[in-house]
């Protein structure tokens, strides 16, 4: 079940060529169950991985690897609003919402194409256009790696948060998402408000989308701006957008009238890292094989063997140079390992 000295070169989306001291496949809950009651866990720098789509390694990695691989999706309860889906925390994340799409189940849709698993989707609390994973979480359930036993989460105590939970905080690697239940609208509304959903569908020609034109829309957008990872190492989104104070955004915007925003808590708004990055000029740039992408300043991408310190030190320069120019401090969205 465990095995050592194992590449992780497949086994996260930036491709960097890094080792796993130990590496273990878990592919039901009693296996997770089953490595606790050894002395593997307590004694290991453990780290639970879902795609490998958020993680930058900073060199190999000296612990214990538990990649989630629990598969299975299943209606568990239904009326003629909703329908709620119980799915492995090792399901595909956009191959679930695709299956949603299908049986005209909505809520996800505004979520298609986001790589990683759906086990890892309430750690990060994804989003993209206007939705959040929150809006369609109703639970989930985990395995305690400090207690050895099964847990389950309400909303509540997730604490989400713009790209936060419990789970990166006081939570981190503590607990094993085992399942992930989702609740659906079977007579859903869309929401096409938020970035160039509505440009596309009018392209379009269509007046009155569903929920399977609007995953159309988001696809070809993400498409258009990111670069698949099969073909360029990168892991999306590399830094949240900023919330800033509104007097502050007032400043900026004297001083950049272009700049952009989107609603955010009361008194103040959310600034789109990519706009801060791209006036900074750091979109297209290359050193070595790692890069800022050139269509979208929000990507860093690696062009073949950039190390993970590589990255790390790009991003830190880009932070320093969006707070010198902004005052403004980008925080990244992805995990340095």
């Amino acid at each position: 079940m465990i095995q050592k000295g194992i590449s992780l070169k497949g086994f996260n989306t930036f491709g960097f060529g890094v080792d796993a001291a130990l590496f273990g496949r878990i592919t039901h809950t009693e296996a997770i169950e089953a490595i606790w009651k050894t002395t593997l866990i307590p004694s290991s720098h453990l780290l639970i991985l879902g795609g490998g789509s958020n993680i930058v390694f900073a060199g190999n990695y000296p612990g214990l690897i538990l990649k989630n691989e629990i598969m299975g999706k299943a209606i568990i309860q239904e009326t003629d609003q909703h329908v709620l889906l119980r799915i492995g925390g090792g399901e595909n994340w956009h191959e679930t919402v695709m299956w949603a799409v299908s049986n005209g189940w909505g809520g996800m849709e505004n979520l298609s194409l986001i790589p990683g698993t759906v086990g890892a989707a309430p750690i990060q609390n994804i989003g993209a256009y206007g939705t959040e994973l929150e809006q369609v979480f109703d639970h989930l359930e985990a395995f305690d790696l400090q207690e050895g036993k099964r847990v389950t989460f309400n909303h509540e105590q997730c604490r989400f948060g713009y790209r936060e939970s419990i789970f990166k905080h006081e939570g981190k690697g503590r607990y094993f998402i085992t399942h992930v239940v989702l609740r659906l609208d079977k007579n859903p509304t869309v929401n096409v408000k938020y970035g160039d959903i509505q440009a596309v569908l009018d392209g379009l020609g269509i007046a009155n989308p569903s929920i399977q034109d609007v995953s159309n829309a988001v696809i070809q957008i993400r498409r258009s701006k990111l670069p698949d990872p099969a073909t360029l190492g990168n892991c999306g989104s590399f830094f949240k957008n900023p919330v800033i104070e509104i007097q502050h955004f007032t400043a900026l915007q004297a001083q950049y009238p272009d700049i952009r925003s989107f609603p955010a808590a009361e008194g103040t708004v959310k600034v789109p890292a990519a706009w801060l990055i791209e006036k900074c000029g750091w979109k297209g740039f290359r050193r070595g094989d790692a890069g800022v992408h050139a269509k979208q300043a929000l990507v860093l991408v690696n062009y073949g063997q950039a190390s993970g310190p590589e990255i790390i030190g790009l991003a830190k320069e880009i932070q320093q140079s969006v707070w010198d120019t902004f005052q403004v401090r980008l925080e990244m969205e992805v995990n340095v390992r």
